[in-house]
């Protein structure tokens, strides 16, 4: 088994901790009061980490898929889901920018998953 695949874990906790982000910074009551989230953003150490995160979580994709022959069907279905969201988010409001985060989280959870249970069953 390539050691690659044993980060999976790692990388759904980092998925749930970006949904937790995304309501913090887009959700529900920040709709309310009307607020634009890229004037009061997160702070710089947090918004370092999101962003280094986000970083090595594209490398382990693209290794993924250029190593791993058994994930490279998950590995170009994360590339895909977050190609779409990226392009779909640029378009819309910041409520449907929640919406098409959470959505876009949730599937690339289901192939993180996904990719656990592949392995799992080829070991």
């Amino acid at each position: 088994m390539n050691p690659l695949v044993l980060l999976t874990p790692v990388f759904m906790a980092f998925e749930v901790a970006q949904l937790v982000v995304a309501e913090r910074y887009l959700g529900i009551k920040q709709i309310e009061r009307n607020a634009d989230p890229r004037l009061v953003g997160p702070r710089e150490p947090v918004a370092f980490l999101w962003l280094a995160g986000l970083m090595v979580y594209g490398g382990w994709v693209l290794l993924l898929l250029l190593t791993v022959p058994a994930a490279r069907m998950q590995a170009v279905c994360l590339l895909a889901i977050s190609l779409a969201g990226f392009t779909l988010r640029r378009n819309t409001t910041l409520a449907w920018t929640l919406v098409l985060l959470t959505f876009e989280g949730a599937l690339r959870l289901g192939m993180l998953l996904s990719l656990l249970v592949f392995i799992w069953h080829q070991s």
